[in-house]
């Protein structure tokens, strides 16, 4: 949610950041006859229920012939205060319906366009030439099965499809990434910590993933729970209702859990392999921090993702995330798309946004300086998103032979171990 002061004092600054996201500007049109209405409704109900507590003063003074009087116009105010207090709520209910369609304030400068628009900003590290070595490479799949890391047909059988087993090597590669990543996170300053993976309603809300992003949402509607398609979001609700001393931050958590997601639209996409499927886990880190140091701490996370890649030695590119591309909390986005072999491509393995006051509104998170309590910012970024750097590992370091060469960052979480051998 956005600050409502904008709302009045710079709406064309949200008309700009609407349509930067492709999304309808005359949501602004009403947002603003609906604040006025609901601040005129405000100051009636406040200027008769000041005349209602005047006339109370004034009964017990009053002659029998003016305390009549008196005393039926009280009876009628009464009425009326009654029918203006709900006329007030309801206009606050619109008011606020109409805000929570907002996405978040899209930062300047960044640039303009979809989903298909891939604003490329940096690149580390060089493909392999498979040619160049005599072989053609597998892809992750044929090679995962080998190993007997990854059972795709069995998963499909307990679960349906884009489920999966990891086993054996599989898991034990899982594992190792989540003790380096937890490792790497410590040393950053992280607060290492495992999160729920059912959350209530007002933390998937809070996040902002019950609007656009609701379809991809698993709802267990006995219990009214979501399943989370991120840590982020318990990660988010975690200082919920909360104010924290500013001096205590930024705060830094890295947070695990198992994520969820429909893949609604994916219909037909990736249906081979672990790359796009409806459950998988999840390293992410959060940042709550004052929103004057939020986009030096989205610097910080962007560097430490790179940092993450470039240990498990896989060539990636860095993307400017196209205003028409963010989700409803962002207000800028960066990805990190790894080379894979198979595909002759890059494809995402891990995001970072700032989400600037955004959430912090929803999920009615402050922080307290010397000028009182205000909201805070913030910001997220995945560390490590197990299927898809499982992939990345077995692609780009795949032998002739059919074994996989375990980057040397991972090989104290491995035993030691230096290839992962059919």
């Amino acid at each position: 949610m956005i600050d409502p002061k904008i709302l009045r004092t710079d709406p064309d600054r949200i008309r700009r950041s609407q349509q930067a996201r492709g999304e309808s500007t005359e949501l602004v049109d009403q947002l603003l006859a609906a604040d006025e209405t609901r601040r005129a409704l405000i100051s009636s109900s406040e200027a008769m229920r000041a005349e209602q507590k005047d006339l109370s003063r004034r009964v017990p003074k009053a002659d029998p012939e003016e305390k009549q009087s008196l005393l039926a116009r009280t009876k009628e105010l009464s009425a009326e205060v009654k029918r203006a207090a709900a006329d007030a709520e309801a206009a606050k209910a619109s008011f606020d319906d109409l805000m929570l369609q907002l996405g978040n304030l899209v930062i300047d400068g960044v640039p303009a366009g979809g989903e298909d628009d891939l604003y490329v900003i940096e690149s580390w590290g060089t493909p392999r030439d498979f040619a160049a070595e005599g072989f053609e490479p597998k892809d992750h799949l044929e090679i995962g099965e080998a190993l007997g890391a990854i059972d795709m047909e069995r998963g499909a059988k307990v679960s349906g499809s884009r489920f999966y087993f990891l086993t054996g090597v599989g898991a034990q590669l899982e594992m190792a990434l989540l003790q380096f990543a937890m490792a790497k996170a410590s040393e950053w300053g992280f607060t290492p910590m495992i999160v729920p993976s059912l959350v209530k309603p007002e933390a998937m809300g809070g996040t902002g993933f019950l609007g656009q992003a609701a379809d991809d949402v698993y709802h267990l509607e006995k219990d009214d729970l979501y399943l989370v398609g991120t840590s982020e979001v318990a990660l988010a609700a975690y200082h919920s209702d909360e104010i924290l001393d500013a001096a205590t931050l930024p705060r830094h958590y890295l947070g695990w859990s198992s994520c969820f997601r429909r893949e609604a639209g994916a219909y037909g996409k990736d249906t081979r392999g672990i790359f796009r499927v409806h459950w998988f886990d999840k390293a992410e880190m959060f940042v709550y921090c004052d929103p004057a140091d939020a986009e030096a701490e989205h610097q910080k996370l962007l560097g430490y993702e790179k940092e993450f890649i470039r240990a498990l030695e896989i060539p990636f590119q860095v993307l400017d995330v196209a205003s028409g591309d963010l989700g409803a909390s962002a207000a800028r986005k960066y990805d990190c798309y790894g080379w894979l072999p198979t595909q002759n491509r890059y494809r995402e393995i891990t995001s970072t946004s700032n989400c600037t006051e955004f959430q912090a509104r929803r999920l009615g998170i402050r922080l307290r300086d010397a000028q009182g309590p205000r909201p805070l910012a913030t910001l997220n970024g995945t560390l490590c998103a197990m299927t898809r750097t499982i992939i990345m590992i077995l692609e780009n370091h795949q032998q002739p032979d059919g074994s996989v060469r375990v980057p040397e960052a991972l090989r104290p979480y491995l035993g030691g171990r230096e290839v992962l051998v059919p």
